[in-house]
């Protein structure tokens, strides 16, 4: 199938990409590479803003575009409380721009990286899709305003859409080439193996949560497992051509002070940590179930615990100590 994928030149981008070329798929990225990386894109690269209406059309009729999977967004929950009117205009304002060239040139299937943000704070654990949702934070609200907006589309127009709610992605390709590389880096694994290889503290963002160690508990799913989630949803829009939602997940939760355990046995080495107030937004403990995936796509991690994660995620950072300048 030919694809375009939105964001392709960053971290998950990048191997949905690479596992959709190995599933027999043609993927055309576009990406600004405002926080991408070139490197990472491969030849079929094309420099651009997705919401803007005239080069997505021209690049949809040219390419003969089938299909859309959708990753690019601004992503870093703080900094949405912070700047809530550019994760609406990033966010939403563009994607509906995109959706709206996408109906008049006739490209009906869509495949949205969403976000457990949509959810806010958990009232069950662990959290299906009938879960409420009710975001804390204006990157969860503008991931649960698109997949709104989807659902409206599909009803007027037959627009067939998956959306995927990640958990918290992880991990670097097996073969140690394809990592997490950001400028900033505020994700906690990237920066825990730094910490792991430079001996500089990893900040730990509250220590007050209501968890049983008192650091936030997360569900880590690996980058791999994400990426083939994609292509089983390209799959289950082929043949079903409805609208869908899942959760992707391990469906085990892990606390800050676990992840910085684990680095340190997969390591060997010591990871110091600086104690630091918990960040706006962010609530205690988020643990997927991702039954309905597992039923309905026939998906199942394969990197079902947190070393095994861990592990590849230190292969790439050993690889790649300056990240994609090396």
């Amino acid at each position: 199938m030919r694809l375009l994928v939105t964001g392709g030149a960053g971290y998950i981008g990048a191997v949905v990409a690479r596992r959709l070329r190995e599933a027999g798929h043609a993927p055309i990225i576009l990406d600004d590479l405002s926080t991408g990386h070139r490197e990472t894109a491969g030849s079929d690269l094309v420099t651009g803003d997705f919401g803007d209406r005239t080069l997505l059309s021209e690049l949809v009729a040219s390419r003969q575009i089938e299909a859309v999977i959708h990753l690019a967004a601004s992503a870093l929950v703080g900094e949405s409380v912070e700047h809530p009117a550019r994760y609406y205009r990033n966010n939403l304002e563009r994607s509906l721009a995109m959706l709206d060239v996408l109906r008049e040139r006739g490209v009906g299937r869509f495949v949205l990286s969403s976000s457990a943000a949509v959810y806010g704070e958990p009232v069950a654990i662990p959290m299906d899709e009938e879960h409420p949702t009710r975001p804390t934070n204006p990157y969860g609200e503008t991931k649960l305003a698109l997949e709104t907006a989807l659902r409206w589309f599909h009803a007027a127009y037959g627009f067939a859409f998956v959306s995927l709610r990640y958990f918290n992605a992880a991990g670097a390709t097996s073969d140690g080439v394809l990592g997490e590389v950001h400028d900033p880096e505020t994700h906690l694994v990237p920066n825990v193996l730094r910490a792991a290889a430079t001996a500089e503290p990893v900040q730990v963002f509250g220590t007050d949560y209501a968890t049983h160690d008192g650091s936030a508990v997360r569900d880590y799913i690996h980058v791999e497992d994400l990426a083939d989630a994609h292509v089983r949803a390209l799959e289950h829009l082929e043949s079903k051509g409805d609208a869908s939602v899942f959760n992707l997940g391990n469906g085990t939760g892990f606390s800050v002070l676990q992840v910085i355990e684990a680095a340190r046995r997969v390591t060997g080495r010591p990871v110091p940590i600086r104690k630091a107030p918990r960040r706006a937004g962010d609530p205690d403990t988020l643990i997927a179930s991702s039954g309905l995936a597992r039923r309905v796509l026939g998906w199942a991690p394969r990197y079902a615990g947190l070393e095994s994660i861990l592990e590849t995620a230190w292969r790439f950072a050993s690889a790649h100590p300056r990240g994609y300048l090396t």
